[in-house]
């Protein structure tokens, strides 16, 4: 009995040390830094390979030089003009073959086989719109910071579907929820779109958003530090880049081997970490 006891004692400590331990990440490699301030990141499983978009100008400006480049998984970049012609692109998201990018006052709608933008959807009332993610109905919702709001996009028509938020930016759709990032606040909203906090205390710079397996958070802000948010709140600091004066963007995700990939802005680089 003693020996049972003594034995039923250290599984659960081993299991109360795990279910506690810190995440933490490696760094895996950094592409070149040639890409022209890339802010966001997108992984697409089924292509092997990450989008990334180029403001590759002022990101307010309808400058037409934006650009999407296509960026290998070991870091080799593709093609760093694959889709150009764009102002200043920021959010992407991907439906079938495809991709929308969150493009100051509209999206883009490009298709992922000709590299083509075939559609611009115009946002009425947008200023500057951020970030991207698509349901699995193919539902498109874009965040427009500078006015609070996000939009929810159908048969290429835009409507207002939250508004009043704090700088809105990074969004997320999980099944029939919308989680969106705030000024240091993580937000879930549900289909009677009423917001219940997730997470907050964050850096206000809170910029992308992606889910793990285990139906954690990993939060990026763009002042350079990433969180890794566990659904009932709390938060570790996977990294702090900010004394480095680096970035970390709108992020990408491999949920299935565990790769977080930061676009660095300024630093014209992404860099790929393994989640541990």
């Amino acid at each position: 009995m003693k020996n049972i006891l003594a034995i039923l004692t250290l599984l659960f400590i081993i299991t109360s040390c795990t279910s506690h331990a810190q995440h933490s990440v490696t760094k895996l490699w950094s592409t070149d830094s040639t890409l022209a301030v890339p802010e966001s990141v997108l992984y697409d499983a089924q292509a092997s390979l990450l989008y990334t978009s180029l403001i590759n100008g002022n990101s307010d400006s309808a400058d037409g030089v934006g650009e999407i480049a296509k960026v290998g998984l070991d870091g080799k970049i593709i093609n760093d003009k694959w889709v150009t012609g764009l102002d200043a692109p920021k959010g992407l998201g991907k439906f079938g073959n495809t991709l929308y990018a969150a493009d100051l006052t509209q999206v883009d709608v490009i298709d992922i086989p000709t590299g083509k933008v075939t559609k611009r959807i115009p946002v009425p009332d947008a200023v500057f719109l951020n970030d991207i993610t698509v349901d699995k109905n193919g539902v498109v919702y874009v965040s427009d910071t500078r006015t609070g709001k996000v939009h929810k996009i159908e048969k290429d028509s835009a409507t207002v579907y939250l508004s009043n938020l704090k700088n809105p930016n990074g969004l997320l759709t999980v099944n029939n929820d919308l989680y969106v990032l705030a000024s240091g606040t993580l937000y879930k909203a549900g289909a009677d779109k009423k917001l219940m906090t997730v997470s907050n205390g964050m850096d206000e710079s809170t910029d992308g958003v992606e889910q793990t397996t285990d139906g954690d958070f990993i939060v990026s802000c763009w002042n350079g530090i990433v969180y890794y948010v566990k659904q009932n709140g709390i938060k570790e600091t996977l990294f702090d880049t900010r004394p480095q004066k680096i970035s970390s963007a709108d992020i990408g995700y491999d949920a299935q081997k565990k790769i977080i990939y930061v676009p660095t802005f300024f630093g014209k680089s992404i860099v790929a970490y393994q989640l541990k």
